[in-house]
């Protein structure tokens, strides 16, 4: 999957900022750890194909997160911020089981490049 010169916007807030994304663009209730806003889904041309889309963290539940599994911050907001980019990228968890399993791969395969470096 070639992903190549695109722009990607990254936003860390907190709870109440996400939960306010999550309700106004989603319709659900309640904070989540990570959003992904693909600037390409839709039927209408895409208003900057440049630009792959957004993704947005909220801190405070990847702080909760990374005590909860042992994890660094800096660990966790890694795994957050990958799953976002993947979800940019056409990946969904929520369609199957299969795709659930392909984005895991996924996502294991890009943390373990990251902390090589």
């Amino acid at each position: 999957m070639a992903c190549d010169d695109k722009e990607l916007s990254i936003l860390f807030t907190g709870d109440a900022g996400i939960a306010e994304l999550n309700e106004r663009y989603l319709g659900r209730k309640g904070p989540t750890n990570v959003l992904a806003f693909p600037m390409t889904e839709g039927s209408g041309p895409a208003v900057c194909p440049e630009m792959l889309g957004d993704v947005v963290i909220s801190v405070e539940t990847a702080s909760k997160e990374a005590k909860q599994t042992g994890e660094g911050l800096s660990e966790a907001i890694d795994r957050l911020l990958i799953h976002g980019i993947l979800h940019l990228l056409g990946f969904d968890h929520e369609k199957s089981d299969s795709e659930a399993d392909r984005m895991e791969r996924e996502e294991k395969r890009l943390a373990e490049i990251i902390r090589r470096q």
